[in-house]
């Protein structure tokens, strides 16, 4: 639909001092069935509207024969006939007639000007522009304006802060060994960019390129790339959490994953034999330390680290019987995880294979690509061949056979990538990002075609945007196991949970060098029981599990761990909402609190859920004098200490316009500080030594309120299934417990709502209701009834005195406390 509006317009702002291309100029534009063509002098622009609030922009060069791949992330499609077209005939005082097109489609829009021509992108009153359309100068490059105090994050894994404006980085994924405080390239890149204006920007290119965060300091964002689509999308959103939502519904959100991969896993590099990982095993049972997985790096296939990459089978001296030693493990409810890379070296056992049945990255003349590097001479196995991706999975598919329950892709930079390597009709630095990616998708794909009901476990150490939907776990890396390789961990994590890799963790303990310090171990665990993966890593010349460390450590560490087992159902919850809605478990805190601005700079507290803030502790005790830790707390929400139960700030009593509260709790090694939100939902079991043996029925469901503070509607929602099948909600093979809080003028209610599955097992809720208060109510009322209740003042908590359990089916329950 298109209406004409002649108005004479004085333009003043950006665009009368600033133009995309001076020398591109307009000529037309039509509404197609799928969008909007935008002519113009040098070639067309197709703009699509993809959603609610994402709009796709591709830019075809005039004359040129770049091929419009299909993209590697994005999953939505334009939407038919979207568009109504404004026309405005407007007048420039400095480049004489114009006209001005607006496109419409609810709140989103895009406006062009034809004389100079300009295009831009707006959402409510959050507009993106383009401040130079896409050019050539040696490689392919874009610019957009920002504005002045504009903080912008993004662009993957790095360690720069949080507000990452002010670099020029590259999008070429590649290990940094030994990391700490600051590092601009490391495995994981990204061509994403999110701003505290509320929009997100795509670049859906995989080829290498730079991304510009205005680095020159003259307002500017830029992408450049070296060849490949010229192809964009624009999320825009009302909050964080809407942002987070509309990325991952573009790129794809997290399958949930299998209950056991939030438990603890033992890791070293590496296993030697069988008789070690036995003799590991064993240790954590005597310890009765929770373990719920094992994993083997290099050793598994071969005596030596240097001259087996590519063996792919059990090394049978040092693994005489691995299919029995995978089974015992099984019997005693720890999972295998394998270690394999994609380098299949010359002096290997599937060498001749593959390069026999070219299954290989080639020369320009067809031959396998031979190169040395640190683990000797060999090939790249080519996953753009329909050949080597069925040879690979069969790998897969026969280790699967041997009862492993999961893989670990290392080295998928790849680590080293030769530029005049081929993939087929490919060089190597046009998928080069993707090769992790896309190594993920073969076996995620693989897992449904030969193993559908599994869910599977792919932990990763590099990919590219969009690799959450195929299952992909990634870890930060090589850190160093320094005080500084702990600082950037809480930075790294945010950063790729917002752009959609929710699972993003450490090596817990660190990983690089042979540093002994039982203090720093004991804080990264205690990091790690709010972080999505626990599982610690190190080089073998200190020991990375808690059973070898001496009795103190070992103490702390199984504190740590069982706290982890504790909060199973929280964290499965949170990881259902994350695979629901991309919201990730690890959070900047300006995600639940918008207006909590100082979070920008805050990169050592953050949100573990809805319900938790955490400050993780990365300095020794002795580095500062101080005797107690100081915590920022936003003051719109009333806070509980969740180690003593206690309410350490209400807010109540702001009585200030302050947007935070400093509060200090004691120096301790025992535990890092951790606060719960008030109105939150905490489900908790009693320690378990495996997730196996975990039960919803013992769960005791914590929940704190604060009488004093009149909260908004605080909702969560506690999913069970059997943790392992895939899609068990769509099979009827799951429940859901809908829980609301709510507080005004004392009085607290609750309600909570089950949603039971056709198939599942126990077709209700039953579990135990604890209640955090700082006094006790003087009524309490089940369903309308007024009930009797116990009130322990030391603690701080309520139960009921005739229904210490409760069972929730169908029916709706309410509880009123009143003060």
């Amino acid at each position: 639909m298109r209406f004409t509006l002649v108005l004479f317009v004085v333009l003043f702002g950006r665009n009368s001092v600033t133009a995309q291309n001076l020398n591109r100029q307009f000529v037309k534009i039509e509404l197609t069935e799928q969008g909007v063509d935008i002519q113009v002098s040098d070639g067309k622009y197709v703009v699509a509207l993809l959603a609610e609030q994402i709009i796709q922009t591709t830019f075809f060069p005039q004359g040129s024969a770049v091929k419009i791949d299909s993209s590697h992330a994005v999953l939505l499609q334009a939407q038919a006939n979207p568009w109504e077209l404004l026309e405005i005939e407007t007048v420039a005082l400095k480049e004489g007639k114009s006209k001005m097109y607006i496109l419409k489609s609810g709140a989103v829009g895009v406006k062009i000007i034809t004389k100079p021509f300009d295009i831009s992108y707006f959402y409510k009153t959050t507009e993106v522009s383009e401040a130079q359309g896409y050019y050539f100068d040696q490689t392919s490059k874009i610019e957009f304006d920002l504005s002045t105090e504009e903080q912008l994050m993004g662009a993957g894994a790095r360690v720069l802060g949080m507000n990452r404006r002010g670099y020029r980085l590259q999008l070429y994924n590649r290990a940094h060994y030994g990391y700490e405080t600051h590092s601009e390239l490391m495995n994981f890149t990204m061509p994403i960019v999110l701003s505290d204006k509320g929009y997100a920007l795509h670049f859906d290119n995989p080829q290498i390129g730079w991304l510009d965060l205005d680095s020159k300091k003259q307002n500017k964002l830029t992408y450049e790339v070296i060849g490949g689509p010229l192809r964009y999308q624009v999320v825009f959103s009302d909050d964080w959490k809407d942002l987070t939502n509309s990325l991952t519904s573009l790129l794809g959100r997290q399958p949930l994953p299998a209950r056991w991969t939030l438990g603890n896993f033992a890791s070293r590099f590496g296993y030697h034999s069988e008789a070690e990982a036995k003799a590991v095993v064993a240790a954590f049972k005597k310890e009765q330390i929770p373990l719920d997985a094992i994993v083997f790096d290099l050793y598994w296939f071969g005596k030596d680290i240097q001259g087996t990459l590519g063996n792919f089978e059990f090394f049978k001296d040092s693994f005489p019987n691995a299919e029995q030693m995978i089974a015992d493990f099984r019997s005693e409810n720890v999972k295998t995880i394998l270690i394999t890379e994609p380098f299949v070296l010359t002096t290997s056992k599937k060498w001749s294979e593959a390069d026999r049945f070219k299954l290989l990255g080639t020369d320009s003349i067809g031959n396998s690509y031979r190169y040395d590097f640190y683990f000797g001479n060999t090939g790249l196995i080519d996953l753009y061949k329909p050949a080597a991706r069925t040879w690979f999975w069969d790998i897969y598919k026969n280790l699967h056979g041997y009862g492993v329950a999961g893989f670990w892709g290392d080295l998928g930079e790849p680590e080293v990538h030769p530029t005049k390597l081929k993939h087929g009709d490919k060089w190597a630095d046009e998928v080069h990002n993707i090769y992790g990616h896309d190594w993920a998708r073969l076996v995620y794909e693989g897992y449904r075609k030969d193993f559908s009901t599994e869910r599977p476990f792919i932990l990763m150490r590099a990919g590219y945007s969009g690799s959450q939907k195929y299952g992909m776990v990634p870890w930060s890396g090589d850190v160093n196991r320094t005080w500084g390789g702990l600082k950037p961990q809480m930075e790294i994590s945010m950063q790729m949970g917002l752009q959609g890799m929710a699972y993003m963790h450490s090596d817990l303990g660190g990983f690089a060098g042979a540093n002994n310090d039982p203090e720093l171990y004991v804080r990264w665990l205690q990091y790690g029981v709010f972080q999505p993966v626990f599982r610690p890593h190190a080089q073998q010349e200190v020991a990375s599990e808690a059973v070898f460390k001496d009795a103190k450590t070992k103490a702390l560490a199984k504190s740590a761990i069982e706290l982890r087992y504790q909060l199973l159902p929280y964290n499965y919850s949170i990881a259902y909402e994350n695979h629901q809605k991309g919201i990730p478990l690890m959070r900047p805190i300006f995600m639940e609190f918008p207006r909590a601005k100082w979070s920008f700079a805050e990169s050592e507290t953050y949100m573990w859920g809805s319900a938790f803030l955490v400050h993780a502790i990365t300095d020794s005790m002795d580095a500062t004098k101080a005797s107690k830790y100081k915590t920022k707390l936003p003051t719109s929400s009333s806070w509980f200490d969740f180690h003593t139960g206690k309410l350490v700030y209400s807010a109540a009593s702001k009585g200030s316009s302050a947007e935070f509260q400093m509060v200090e709790t004691t120096k301790t090694l025992r535990e890092i500080p951790v606060f719960v939100k008030a109105g939150s939902f905490v489900p908790m079991t009693p320690v378990v030594q495996s997730t196996e043996q975990y039960r919803d029925t013992a769960v005791v469901l914590h929940v704190y309120l604060d009488p004093k503070s009149n909260d908004s509607l605080n909702e969560f929602i506690w999913y069970e299934d059997d943790g392992a099948s895939f899609d068990a909600e769509a099979k009827g093979l799951s429940k859901k417990l809908w829980c609301q809080a709510s507080t005004q003028n004392e009085v607290c209610t609750l309600q909570f709502k089950a949603e039971i599955g056709e198939k599942i097992w126990e077709k209700y809720f039953h579990f135990s209701l604890l209640i955090h208060a700082p006094s006790a109510p003087k009524e309490v009322y089940l369903n309308g009834t007024k009930v009797k209740f116990d009130f322990d003042k030391k603690s701080g908590t309520l139960r009921l005195s005739k229904s210490p359990k409760l069972r929730i089916a169908q029916n709706p329950f309410l509880l009123e406390l009143k003060w």
